[in-house]
């Protein structure tokens, strides 16, 4: 539905650096990323591939502590309404976002929640509606502790609205007759990096429940069990961020390479960290290394050979379509 086609990896390895989040035992997964050349964020689609996985325990409300929807760009909200609407029944109708801002909600068949937001910027048109990832709603306890984070750490520092009350927008959603205060912050500068102009500009709304304790999504669970396991970022110079991030209260939980060896996964390499923030809630850094651009005829991309600020060309992104995924 999203046209997340693009299979950039695939692998089904054993998970063996995250053992702070999978009880100190490793396990077998079986991962896929995928994106969509129209501009996005990518998806990292995950299972366990031996364990049996652990199923959210409760209907995740509105503000619970973590990731508890995504949001999705579309270039034209009420066209793709229709288009989803012929062939799957678990959305909401097309509303206002407190900016004013066209959107409508779907659950997919795990009870993932994704907002569909109108946005017209597309990176490569492939004749189609929707984009990749435009960014998440986490669930914070306290909005002031949260930008530690998200402000000071990842940048997030222009506060698109930040509004106290009950929202018509969440309709869809369990807890939507309740108070919140959400605020939605996005990035005054415009990224940099390889893959800066694909991912291109993303949003994070912070919520917090005011008419109830709110719930820990991954409470008692593992990373990888069903939900959204994390927010991942795409970074360079992982050395100069561990210090960054250390001097801001947050240090590495997790480092794939301690001692300067890149990690590989699948047909790419590259080097991956994470943080969390005060309530728990997990991020990801991801410094790539190789990526693969037609595996077929063996072509792969070494990002170490190139200036680490500079983004990437439309024509070299363009040949990923060649990795396309055909679904019925």
């Amino acid at each position: 539905m999203f046209q997340m086609n693009i299979r950039i990896l695939e692998d089904d390895t054993v998970a063996e650096r995250m053992l702070p989040y999978t009880g100190g035992q490793p396990h077998r997964r079986h991962a896929c990323v995928a994106v969509n050349l129209q501009g996005g964020g990518g998806f990292e689609i995950w299972q366990y591939s031996e364990r049996k996985p652990l199923p959210i325990p409760f209907q995740v409300q509105i503000g619970d502590l973590g990731i508890f929807a995504m949001k999705i760009k579309c270039r034209d909200v009420q066209a793709f309404y229709e288009e989803i609407r012929a062939k799957y029944n678990n959305i909401s109708a097309v509303e206002e976002a407190p900016d004013g801002t066209k959107t409508f909600w779907i659950e997919d068949p795990w009870g993932n929640f994704f907002q569909v937001v109108e946005y017209g910027y597309v990176y490569r048109d492939m004749k189609r509606l929707s984009g990749g990832s435009f960014g998440v709603m986490i669930g914070v306890t306290d909005i002031e502790k949260s930008l530690t984070v998200y402000r000071d750490i990842l940048g997030y520092d222009q506060v698109v609205y930040d509004k106290t009350g009950v929202f018509d927008d969440w309709g869809f959603m369990d807890g939507s007759e309740e108070t919140y205060r959400r605020v939605l912050l996005t990035h005054s500068e415009t990224r940099k990096g390889p893959f800066s102009e694909i991912f291109g500009k993303s949003y994070i709304e912070l919520v917090v429940a005011l008419d109830r304790e709110p719930k820990k999504i991954f409470e008692g669970r593992y990373w990888g069990d069903p939900g959204f396991i994390q927010l991942c970022m795409d970074v360079v110079n992982m050395r100069e961020l561990e210090k960054f991030c250390i001097s801001k209260g947050h240090p590495f939980t997790v480092d794939s390479c301690p001692a300067g060896v890149q990690f590989d996964m699948g047909d790419a390499s590259g080097h991956f960290t994470y943080i969390e923030d005060p309530d728990g809630t997990l991020i990801e850094f991801v410094e790539a290394y190789k990526i693969p651009i037609v595996k077929k005829l063996g072509w792969f991309l070494d990002l170490r050979k190139r200036d680490p600020a500079k983004p990437l060309p439309k024509w070299l992104l363009g040949c990923l379509r060649w990795s396309k995924v055909k679904f019925d």
